[in-house]
């Protein structure tokens, strides 16, 4: 049973990897295609412990809506067949731009934690003499 801190933990940290979570499988799609269940398996090897093919299909499908993926049916050697997403050129054009996005972020979101400014001076800190 979770406590009340894990679980406003758990839900703090959902919110915040909502729109991650697109760029993420973007750039593992962006690699090689691969299926749901390989999606799932490849960002726990990244450390995206909560992430099940339950949550990963319904974003799987508004990609391919959003024409950011293709799918192509495949022949398993472990039942039926599966559902291989690949990028499209749109798909390519979203992932750059989601990096882009989240290095501004992840700069900006790091001199705040840092407590550093992109000036020597930052405003407020100018004192009439």
């Amino acid at each position: 049973m979770q406590g009340i801190g894990e679980v406003k933990e758990n839900l703090s940290t959902t919110q915040m990897l909502k729109g991650i979570l697109d760029g993420c499988l973007l750039a593992i799609i962006k690699d090689k295609e691969v299926y749901g269940y390989e999606l799932a398996e490849k960002l726990e090897s990244y450390g995206f412990h909560s992430f099940s093919e339950g949550t990963i299909y319904p974003l799987l499908m508004r990609m391919q809506k959003e024409e950011l993926v293709t799918t192509t049916l495949k022949k398993s050697t472990a039942g039926p067949r599966r559902k291989y997403y690949s990028l499209t050129p749109k798909g390519e054009a979203e992932l750059e731009m989601f990096i882009e996005r989240w290095n501004y972020l992840q700069t900006n979101v790091n001199r705040v934690l840092r407590h550093e400014s992109d000036s020597e001076h930052p405003k407020g800190d100018e004192t009439d003499e």
